[in-house]
């Protein structure tokens, strides 16, 4: 029993690296706040492209789209200055009436302001 002991007081111990939790915390929340960062900029990206519009060459637009059924639909579409409702379905395309004349100026909607964040806080207070 006592050899056991022994060789037990004998053996090399293996050292436990020192670990700096502060150091490694930090890292792992600044590359979750990169990731975040990065997952933004990518959305705010996607966003500006997609609004973006292409001068030269584009002469058809879909204005509207209304669904009439899960596999029917009817589309009112631009196309060189004329105004086109067009019916899509399983069957095909079909126009279904072509307006005469010019189109209409479409007057620009005004921005919806919003209150501030700070103000929808005190309403929720004073409801309270």
């Amino acid at each position: 029993m006592s050899i056991a002991w022994d060789m037990l007081a004998r053996a090399p111990v293996a050292s436990v690296p020192d670990i700096n939790v502060t150091g490694e915390l930090v890292r792992v929340v600044l590359s979750l706040g990169a990731i975040v960062a990065l997952i933004f900029a990518a959305g705010w990206l996607t966003r500006r492209l997609q609004s973006r519009q292409f001068s030269g060459g584009r002469r058809l637009r879909c204005i509207e789209t209304m669904p009439i059924s899960t596999r029917e639909r009817v589309m009112l579409i631009e196309a060189d200055g004329k105004r086109l409702l067009v019916g899509v379905g399983t069957g095909g395309i079909r126009a279904l009436h072509v307006y005469e004349g010019t189109v209409p100026v479409e007057a620009t909607p005004a921005p919806v302001s919003t209150p501030p964040f700070a103000e929808l806080l005190s309403r929720l207070g004073r409801k309270a």
